[in-house]
């Protein structure tokens, strides 16, 4: 039996994924090879930049996020992946050493209209950095229910 399912995502429910470092070596290897702007590459453009120094990508920050998700949640769960998201906002410029505290809070719940043992689930995403939040995004998870 799945460990979460459609049911167990009431709206309202806030799920702790975790923490996750920022390493270095992980950052700029994905930083060249998807988003190689100088300010993502280079100490001194990224310190001469508007974001004060050599800083992740959003989107290397947007998959350590996904990473705890799929640690937390999705492995062993009903997921059925999802539609799609909205909102995504970097908040804050990531540096490498940065702890992120990663969690999903459940907005909404409803079921499928054409497919009833399939449930839409609309979730808020965010990780923060101590009290900042440095990235947040809604997205609908599908999610099988239990029967």
């Amino acid at each position: 039996m799945a460990s979460i399912a459609y049911e167990d995502l009431t709206p309202g429910r806030v799920i702790d994924l975790g923490e996750i470092v920022v390493d270095k070596t992980e950052m700029l290897a994905f930083n060249e090879r998807f988003d190689p702007q100088p300010f993502h590459l280079d100490e001194e453009a990224g310190r001469d930049s508007v974001l004060g120094g050599l800083c992740a990508s959003g989107w290397f920050t947007a998959s350590l996020w996904m990473r705890q998700y799929v640690d937390h949640v999705l492995a062993g769960s009903t997921s059925q992946g999802s539609p799609g998201g909205k909102d995504l906002s970097w908040r804050a410029p990531v540096f490498p050493g940065d702890v992120l505290r990663c969690q999903i809070e459940v907005l909404s719940a409803r079921l499928s209209k054409s497919r009833p043992n399939l449930g839409l689930v609309e979730i808020n995403g965010t990780a923060d950095r101590g009290n900042d939040c440095v990235m947040s995004f809604t997205f609908t998870g599908m999610f099988g229910t239990r029967d």
